[in-house]
């Protein structure tokens, strides 16, 4: 789940649903009985066992099943996992949970126009920066990178929101790392020691360094790979009544025959859809296409919204105006692989532009060369 901050209001939560988003109906307690699903909340499950079909609960209630979808995630990867010290502190947040966003905005609230340190410098750093920043914060990121959001972005487009946010005011601080953290008499993180030897004073930590998949309850009943449940195109796992979606799916990517996981929104939706689909079309017979997916992230932060499709692989090409320092700056990047064009990226694109670069990244067009691409910008793509 993604959450955006822009205060002074945060997001209505829990009236935000995720279907929403992507054209889908508002999941109230109320659609779910309507459609003759029993929802059943505050319940864990602690035990699966597929040789019996069966589930158990913290509670000790079982639960049998015919088919089991499994969408149980990812689990935000916390400092005390390494043993950091000091990283329990009170007021060092990570954000995963609803609750996790409501305890941030109340600490936002007392800790007025503090200061805070965001450790990590990729989605959650970089938006968490900005909220931080736009409530009046004193903002200083720490990553350990060369540069920030280094899975995706290259170093010119990088260059442009570290640029970008070193005028909002914010502190960036690379190539080091949170070694421990400090904390006064009621327990409250007081400031943030680096590696490096570098005290970073400090009110509010967020920290944003990646998450796990939530496979435990399955090891070793079904196939894995790559640190997910390895399924079918269809999201089926390696046992026949088992599937697996979203986060903790590792599935073949028909586009790039591979077999990949993906942590974002737009794949869960997507990869639940057709789960679903091919259950039913399995119950009376039929078949469903296979999965093909186009890989689709995107970020707004400060009053920048970027969008990227496809894949990051092969020689980059950057064109437009890239410049942290312009007034309305508007620029994209193309990857080029074996002459074709494989992904693409556009910071302030509109609705039709977005369309464009999403179009690019699935048809992959042969292109001449990467003069061209840097010639053309975005009218190459607006042409496909």
């Amino acid at each position: 789940m993604r959450f955006v901050f822009a205060f002074a209001a945060p997001a209505r939560l829990p009236g935000f649903h995720v279907c929403v988003g992507s054209g889908g109906e508002r999941l109230l307690p109320e659609w779910y009985s309507e459609k003759g699903i029993e929802l059943i909340l505050s319940t864990e499950i602690v035990k699966v066992d597929l040789a019996s079909n069966t589930l158990t609960s913290a509670a000790g209630t079982t639960f049998k099943f015919d088919t089991l979808i499994v969408a149980t995630g990812s689990a935000v990867i916390k400092l005390t996992d390494f043993g950091v010290q000091g990283a329990g502190s009170k007021n060092i947040f990570y954000l995963r949970e609803i609750d996790d966003a409501d305890e941030l905005i109340e600490a936002i609230k007392a800790k007025k126009d503090g200061k805070a340190v965001i450790v990590g410098g990729g989605y959650i750093g970089l938006e968490l920066a900005a909220v931080m920043k736009i409530n009046n914060y004193n903002v200083t990121m720490v990553y350990p990178e060369p540069w920030c959001m280094p899975r995706l972005f290259t170093p010119e487009i990088a260059a442009f929101y570290e640029g970008y946010y070193a005028n909002k005011g914010i502190s960036i601080i690379k190539g080091t790392v949170a070694a421990g953290f400090e904390a006064n008499a009621n327990g409250e993180v007081t400031a943030v020691k680096l590696k490096d030897g570098r005290v970073l004073d400090a009110d509010i930590v967020v920290v944003g360094v990646g998450a796990r998949p939530l496979t435990t309850l399955l090891k070793g009943q079904v196939e894995e790979d790559k640190g997910g449940i390895k399924t079918d195109a269809f999201f089926k796992s390696s046992v026949p009544n088992v599937y697996a979606v979203g986060d903790v799916a590792t599935f073949p990517m028909k586009m790039y025959n591979e077999i990949r996981r993906v942590e974002h929104v737009d794949h869960a939706r997507k990869s639940a859809e057709q789960a679903v689909k091919a259950i039913k079309a399995s119950e009376g017979g039929k078949t469903v296409d296979q999965y093909d997916y186009l890989p689709f992230f995107y970020s707004r932060s400060f009053d920048l919204s970027w969008q990227f499709y496809g894949d990051n692989v092969g020689e980059a090409v950057l064109f437009g105006d890239s410049s942290p320092t312009s007034p309305k700056p508007k620029f994209g990047s193309y990857w080029i692989k074996d002459g074709k064009v494989v992904g693409a990226f556009l910071e302030s694109g509109t609705p039709e532009e977005n369309k464009a670069i999403a179009k690019v990244a699935k048809v992959q067009p042969s292109v001449a060369s990467a003069d061209q691409l840097t010639k053309e910008g975005l009218t190459f793509a607006c042409k496909i």
